[in-house]
């Protein structure tokens, strides 16, 4: 007697993959900024990459692996041409492989890896390759999907000299500085009014991070010269000033989703380090 095997289930959002198309910034395309999930793309032009307190530079093709919570900022520097992009949760990989195994999703690793027009065709093919086992009608089709993006984690891999895929012990005042901007980033950007930051204060970041404060404290300190509170404080200030130039929040909005106990105090905030109050500052932006 043959008995059917139950196979994983698969939830609706565990993995998408979609073709970019040519646009001046891949952050235009919805799934690429979901938080708390992985992304594997491809690129071909000119690119400049803000991710945590890091920059990358992409000069022609390149592919690049995202972590969950690992936000990146897009400034593209020439033409951009049409791409892929597949998304997945860790779930789906679940049972199969740990999926942070693998060195470029792991802290402190480079994300960015250049690549050959030679190289950007199989990639191509690879990601082609995966969109037509979606669309099939198949129990099975996930478990070839996960075979082709593992394809697609191996084949960059290979392109690494042997040296750099050793496991290697991670610095560990760069790793909990990784750790702490990957949380701070991953707060942002606010997009709903009914959306609120949590981690707000340093001892929130220290407990999310198994730490205690001060030694948090000191680790940032050495890796950037300034405390934690500073880069709150700077990583707030900056997101107040694209919510009154791109939103129709009013200020009390604003204050709140930004984690401020009242709009006095957030007043008070960005007085201090703008200069002016919100609503002025709104003003000159929009002048």
């Amino acid at each position: 007697m043959i008995t059917s095997i139950s196979r994983p289930e698969i939830i609706p959002g565990d993995f998408k993959v979609i073709r970019v198309p040519a646009k001046d910034q891949l952050e235009s395309c919805l799934p690429y900024n979901r938080k708390g999930i992985f992304k594997i793309s491809i690129h071909q032009g000119a690119n400049t990459i803000h991710f945590a307190d890091k920059t990358a530079q992409i000069q022609k093709q390149a592919i690049l692996f995202s972590r969950p919570n690992m936000v990146y900022r897009f400034e593209p520097q020439g033409k951009q041409h049409p791409g892929y992009l597949c998304v997945f949760t860790e779930r789906f990989f679940d049972q199969f492989v740990n999926i942070n195994d693998y060195p470029m999703f792991r802290p402190c690793a480079s994300p960015v890896f250049e690549i050959s027009r030679i190289q950007m065709e199989s990639f191509n093919e690879l990601f082609a390759a995966i969109e037509r086992e979606v669309g099939l009608d198949f129990i099975y089709k996930y478990d070839a999907v996960r075979v082709l993006v593992l394809q697609l984690i191996l084949d960059t891999l290979k392109l690494q000299p042997g040296c750099e895929l050793r496991r290697q012990q991670v610095n560990s005042t760069m790793r909990l500085n990784t750790h702490f901007h990957e949380l701070l980033e991953g707060q942002f950007p606010i997009l709903d009014a009914s959306h609120k930051m949590h981690l707000r204060h340093p001892a929130d970041f220290a407990q999310a991070l198994f730490v205690h404060t001060n030694h948090l404290n000191r680790s940032l300190k050495r890796g950037t010269e300034k405390t934690t509170s500073q880069l709150i404080a700077e990583r707030i200030f900056l997101e107040a000033k694209h919510l009154l130039q791109n939103m129709d929040w009013n200020v009390n909005q604003i204050a709140w989703s930004l984690g401020f106990e009242d709009q006095s105090h957030f007043i008070k905030f960005f007085k201090k380090a703008a200069g002016i109050t919100p609503n002025k500052s709104r003003i000159r932006l929009i002048d």
